[in-house]
């Protein structure tokens, strides 16, 4: 394994993410055996770990290729894969120049939702000699990015058809609206087969078929096969899921794969622990849990992080026995993995009890 050490955890200065990489693993074949089982590509998104370690087990997993939002994802991880889509618009000359001079290997698809993005995209590909994929961007409810229309659809897709330097492949969408836990999803899910096949349906009597719809996230991963005509899946939390993957029901407690070690510096104030780590390790993001907090502790999930400053982290011990001592460790799953895992400049991991990989957050920044 590269980066292989031989640091004991609780030799690590805190604080520091923790990856258990049997957790890992376990996660990676799940949703291998479920993409297969229903006929389903698997494209994970690469900006939750942005680790090439990483994203080189869920290709050796059985992943068709990675997902990425920013060129310094797409150029670290361009490192160990060679089918790369940026589900993100392409829009300016800096990024597209660092889009163009990935290795020639690589195949490159992009997401758009303008005519303005398919233009920077048309002409800084030709102008490079390669040829770029396309994705129309559909809005399907989230209401962040996409056509509004299958009209919108059917017209920007014609449009990149006589476009040089990219080739039509398909529509992409992203269901980031639906955060219901999982048993609460079937009536959005029947109307995103709905809308999905209104667009589909407009396409192909236009000649214009896809033959990539790319779709899905980690709340929604395991009833991916509910919505028709999707033929790829981008889950990204799920490689390490977080508080937020529980509370929806797409993993069980134990199937998280990310903590971020801290220590105890302060039990003076009555009901309340102090650890070292904060915002900053840990992310400022809500969770979707009503009890609130901004995390959780790994070995003791009803001990939630009640409050967060940049350096201090609160953990509301008011209601358990437990009382650790002043230097003790404990681990804490944050409501959000994405954002945690962007603060942190490597990834310790473990296997089992044994020793600790140390991978780089390369892929950090633009």
């Amino acid at each position: 394994m590269r980066g292989m050490d031989a640091t004991p955890l609780d030799s690590l200065a805190t604080p520091a993410a923790v990856v258990d990489l049997d957790r890992v693993e376990a996660n990676l074949r799940r949703v291998a055996d479920y993409a297969r089982e229903h006929g389903l590509r698997w494209r994970p998104h690469t900006k939750t770990h942005k680790t090439a370690e990483l994203t080189a087990l869920q290709l050796q997993a059985g992943a068709s290729g990675v997902t990425v939002a920013t060129p310094r994802e797409a150029e670290v991880m361009a490192t160990v894969a060679d089918d790369v889509l940026l589900a993100y618009p392409p829009v300016g000359a800096a990024r597209l120049a660092r889009l163009m001079a990935l290795p020639r290997h690589v195949r490159l698809t992009v997401a758009l939702d303008s005519r303005e993005a398919l233009e920077g995209v048309s002409r800084a590909a030709h102008e490079a000699g390669r040829e770029v994929g396309v994705l129309v961007e559909l809005d399907m409810g989230m209401r962040r990015v996409g056509v509004q229309s299958p009209e919108d659809a059917v017209s920007l897709a014609r449009a990149v058809s006589s476009a040089h330097g990219v080739r039509l492949r398909g529509v992409i969408f992203y269901p980031g609206h639906v955060r219901a836990p999982r048993a609460e999803q079937g009536p959005v899910l029947r109307e995103q087969s709905s809308r999905l096949g209104t667009v589909l349906d407009a396409l192909s009597a236009a000649g214009l078929k896809p033959e990539v719809v790319s779709g899905g996230s980690t709340p929604t991963l395991w009833r991916s096969h509910e919505v028709a005509g999707l033929t790829e899946i981008r889950p990204g939390i799920n490689v390490l899921n977080d508080r937020n993957s529980t509370f929806v029901g797409a993993c069980e407690w134990r199937e998280c794969a990310y903590s971020v070690l801290a220590t105890v510096v302060s039990t003076a104030v009555p009901g309340q622990v102090v650890i070292d780590a904060g915002s900053k390790a840990l992310a400022k993001e809500e969770g979707l849990d009503p009890a609130g907090g901004y995390g959780a502790l790994l070995d003791r999930p009803e001990v939630l992080v009640r409050g967060l400053s940049e350096e201090h982290g609160l953990l509301d011990v008011s209601t358990t026995p437990w009382r650790p001592r002043i230097g003790e460790r404990v681990r804490v799953v944050p409501n959000h993995v994405c954002a945690s895992v962007n603060l942190h400049e490597r990834l310790h991991v473990l296997r089992g009890d044994g020793g600790v990989a140390t991978w780089s957050v390369a892929a950090r920044g633009w």
